[in-house]
């Protein structure tokens, strides 16, 4: 595994939680990251992404002004800050990375964390 997705649980409508997607072992330092969710019986969807320099930031039209994506590249970590969560937020979210820039198509990105579960209740 080379990328590990920590930080899921359960939590209130409402309520915070912070993604952190590791790296341990390698270097993905000059990648593009991004966050995908899965939610049960739907198909991967987007979340969010950025540039290695964190100058570009991308985000799903759903979770805009509520999901911060952040990187530290001296630690090889990302994260997802989660405000405001919603029920339908409630998905299996996956980090990656990609050598091709940002971007909200999951082919592009070639390194994927195993997904950490995020549990949204009402």
């Amino acid at each position: 595994v080379q990328l590990q997705a920590s930080g899921g649980g359960l939590v209130q409508a409402g309520g915070s939680l912070r993604l952190s997607c590791a790296a341990p072992g390698r270097t993905f330092s000059n990648y593009a990251k991004g966050w995908f969710r899965q939610a049960p019986g739907k198909e991967r969807e987007f979340v969010a992404a950025m540039t290695w320099s964190s100058d570009r930031t991308l985000y799903a039209v759903s979770v805009k002004g509520r999901f911060t994506i952040s990187r530290d590249n001296a630690k090889n970590t990302v994260y997802l800050q989660m405000n405001s969560l919603k029920p339908e937020d409630t998905a299996v979210y996956y980090c990656a990375a990609s050598s091709w820039g940002p971007s909200s198509d999951p082919k592009l990105y070639v390194y994927w964390g195993q997904g950490t579960l995020v549990t949204v209740s009402s």
